[in-house]
């Protein structure tokens, strides 16, 4: 005879509590933001300044153009950027594994690809999409390192506000720069009040 009995609110057969999975964790959202949403408007805003300078904007207006543009590369680089982060996640590799750009590029230019221009367009697409999408996410790999050491000499660590450049007329003076330049400048005026004096 087998034994039955259960703790409270459980049944035999479900898992007890702590191996149950965590809830997710808010990094998740946060790298959904990163990865996918904001290079899908950044596509968006350039799909729409492509749009201001394209040679039909006389024909079909400026503002369809533009939209249309615009939908388009969000379009695409939505499709993309998800396709890649299911590669990632299904893969279970890290973010900067080139090949998850070229398996969801090509994924994705199949599909769009298939849906635009038929068999032969699944083909060109892919290829197009996989080597696209693979150069530049090699090339935003490489730049990482070098905007990260330009937003932080862009920016003053101790109050997070914009540095200037050295070479800049304008300069935020400290304390001991700010005494002394006041001291310049009493000085120049009393100079100057003592020179209106004697004339």
């Amino acid at each position: 005879m087998v034994s039955t009995s259960s703790h409270q609110g459980e049944s035999p057969s479900s898992p007890p509590s702590s191996s149950r999975p965590p809830p997710p964790s808010s990094s998740f959202s946060e790298d959904w933001r990163r990865r996918i949403l904001i290079p899908t408007i950044l596509a968006g805003v350039a799909g729409g300044g492509v749009g201001l300078v394209s040679k039909h904007r006389k024909v079909h207006g400026l503002a369809n153009i533009s939209a249309s543009y615009a939908a388009n590369f969000a379009i695409v680089t939505g499709c993309y950027c998800g396709a890649r982060e299911y590669v990632r996640a299904t893969r279970k590799t890290g973010p900067d594994d080139l090949l998850n750009s070229a398996i969801a590029g090509f994924g994705t230019g199949a599909i769009l690809g298939r849906l635009q221009g038929g068999r032969y367009g699944a083909y060109r697409y892919s290829l197009i999409f996989a080597v696209v999408g693979s150069a530049a996410d090699f090339a935003a790999l490489k730049l990482k390192p070098k905007l990260r050491n330009l937003s932080e000499s862009m920016f003053d660590k101790n109050s997070s506000s914009l540095k200037l450049p050295e070479w800049s007329p304008i300069q935020v003076l400290d304390e001991e720069a700010l005494a002394a330049k006041r001291a310049r400048e009493e000085k120049l005026y009393a100079q100057r009040t003592l020179g209106k004096e004697e004339s």
